[in-house]
């Protein structure tokens, strides 16, 4: 008897070809459609669709009643909170057909999205970045940004390890792990 790479529960439906890394966990009533990449260590929970030629990397998390539509395309340890929402089409109608229009939308490595947040197609969500919960993003995301509101602004930014930073001058230094980051004209880097 052959051990399957990953776990998909008796109620998930997995379309073929599909490719599926060694490690996932696929949960209730969840729909991975055909041509779309799972990478390693993924935990992919109840009710969640990925459409067609959707990317997700490897030990990524996608919470409850998510739905990755096509253009998405997530890197390695993003983070997606309990029924955040994607798009792939700007301006949709349901009587106009617009499958030649759908938008990029990429996730960069690290990052996290708050809880019923929103990311409209066409952005991208910088690495370490975080959206807070309920937070509509409209545009690009700087790296290690803290976002929030509707639409989405920069309030702050994040430590990779997930803490709140707080600038000293153009200097952070994280209380939790003791990295160090420095700000320049807007952009947030490692120092």
């Amino acid at each position: 008897m052959t051990i399957p790479a990953y776990f998909a529960h008796e109620t998930a439906v997995i379309d073929q070809p599909c490719t599926i890394g060694a490690g996932c966990k696929i949960w209730h009533f969840t729909h991975v459609m055909k041509d779309c990449v799972l990478g390693e260590r993924c935990n992919i929970g109840q009710n969640v669709v990925i459409s067609p030629q959707c990317r997700v990397g490897n030990n990524v998390k996608i919470q409850n009643n998510v739905s990755l539509y096509t253009g998405v395309i997530l890197e390695d340890d993003v983070f997606c909170g309990p029924s955040m929402v994607f798009t792939n089409v700007f301006n949709p109608r349901s009587e106009v057909v617009r499958k030649d229009e759908y938008r990029k939308t990429l996730v960069k490595r690290g990052a996290s999205i708050g809880a019923n947040a929103t990311v409209v197609c066409g952005s991208t969500v910088g690495e370490y970045a975080f959206i807070g919960a309920g937070a509509v993003v409209t545009s690009d995301v700087p790296a290690y940004a803290l976002m929030v509101g509707v639409p989405a602004r920069r309030v702050g930014w994040m430590c990779q390890c997930g803490e709140r930073l707080h600038l000293a001058g153009a200097q952070a230094r994280c209380e939790r792990c003791d990295s160090t980051y420095q700000e320049r004209e807007g952009v947030l880097r490692p120092s």
